[in-house]
């Protein structure tokens, strides 16, 4: 018998052998895809939950995180989630409200007023959220927010007539829908172009957080900024359940506790980059503004009007999320 011969006899018995020692050799290395930078709160809480992960389970499964875009720009994430290209990604919930207006209902106007209402919101829509990732092969691991958004304008917003006739820059359906309800003039401009858009006049207010306005150097083109908690949005990051319930079940339990610990965790970092941000818009000049409780009443008003729209969106779903959370 040849030895090429005596080789291809024996490599059944080998790989039997080598087969049965690999469950307890057996290490999982995921790729988990995000469009922010690394600077960003929502990064850092990333790379910390990955972390946690390898630590829960001694390391038999490693995630390797790729931010800023750098592996799948932000509108392929979820959809690579779903064929398998990643088992993990970070999305903008409200930017796939065009599947279902149910993704829309943080980006809401008013609809919660502080960080407590936004984390009961949150609790309350996820059954609703998981249902229909379900049906996508996916499962939401954990939301985390972004900072209260406020206004940012020229004068102080004493009146909403500061608001009414200005060209307000939009970047949503509903931010386009709360322009023209206030009698402003829209005008979809993205974050890149913020300043560009203000200094040539083609923006001249404009609704978002004070993250976006550090960002963007708002105090080379705005006067005042109005906390208003207008909105609170959420990133969610997602899972494909194939992957994860191909895990064994220790290791399945340590990927669902150390989301717990990432969302508490990521929550507590937006409310510290809401103060921080704030601080950062005041020390470069703007003035930090409130709104006069008239003012606040006829904004709720309109945001009352979007959320009955909403909840004609979405039906019976929507409706018993807003009564849900609007009760107690």
């Amino acid at each position: 018998m040849t030895i090429t011969r005596r080789a291809a006899l024996a490599a059944p018995t080998l790989l039997a052998v080598t087969s049965g020692l690999a469950p307890a050799q057996a290490q999982a290395k995921w790729q988990f895809a995000s469009a922010y930078p690394d600077g960003n709160y929502h990064t850092r809480n990333l790379r910390e939950f990955c972390a946690d992960v390898e630590q829960a389970t001694g390391g038999k499964l490693q995630i390797q995180l790729h931010s800023n875009a750098s592996l799948l720009p932000m509108p392929q994430i979820k959809r690579g989630v779903q064929t398998g290209q990643v088992q993990i990604g970070e999305i903008l919930l409200t930017a796939y409200s065009n599947e279902d207006p149910f993704f829309d209902a943080d980006a809401v106007p008013f609809l919660v007023p502080d960080f407590a209402g936004a984390r009961k919101l949150a609790n309350l829509q996820r059954p609703y959220i998981e249902t229909r990732f379900g049906r996508q092969g996916l499962s939401l691991l954990f939301s985390v927010t972004w900072p209260a958004a406020g206004f940012y304008t020229q004068v102080p917003l004493n009146s909403l007539d500061v608001l009414k006739g200005s060209r307000f820059r939009t970047f949503s359906p509903l931010t386009n829908r709360f322009a023209a309800l206030v009698g402003a003039n829209p005008v979809l401009v993205q974050q890149a172009e913020l300043a560009q858009a203000f200094a040539t006049g083609i923006a001249t207010a404009m609704v978002t957080s004070a993250q976006t306005g550090v960002d963007t150097s708002a105090w080379d083109y705005a006067k005042v900024f109005t906390p208003a908690t207008f909105s609170m949005t959420k990133n969610a990051v997602v899972i494909s359940r194939r992957a994860l319930e191909g895990l064994p079940a220790d290791q399945q339990a340590a990927v669902k506790e150390m989301a717990k610990k990432a969302e508490d965790r990521g929550w507590a970092y937006a409310a510290e980059a809401q103060k921080a941000s704030e601080a950062r818009l005041a020390e470069k000049g703007l003035t930090i503004g409130t709104v006069p409780p008239q003012v606040m009443a006829e904004l709720k008003q309109i945001g009352n009007t979007m959320t009955e729209e909403w909840v004609q969106r979405t039906g019976e779903d929507g409706r018993k999320l807003v009564d849900s959370l609007r009760a107690g």
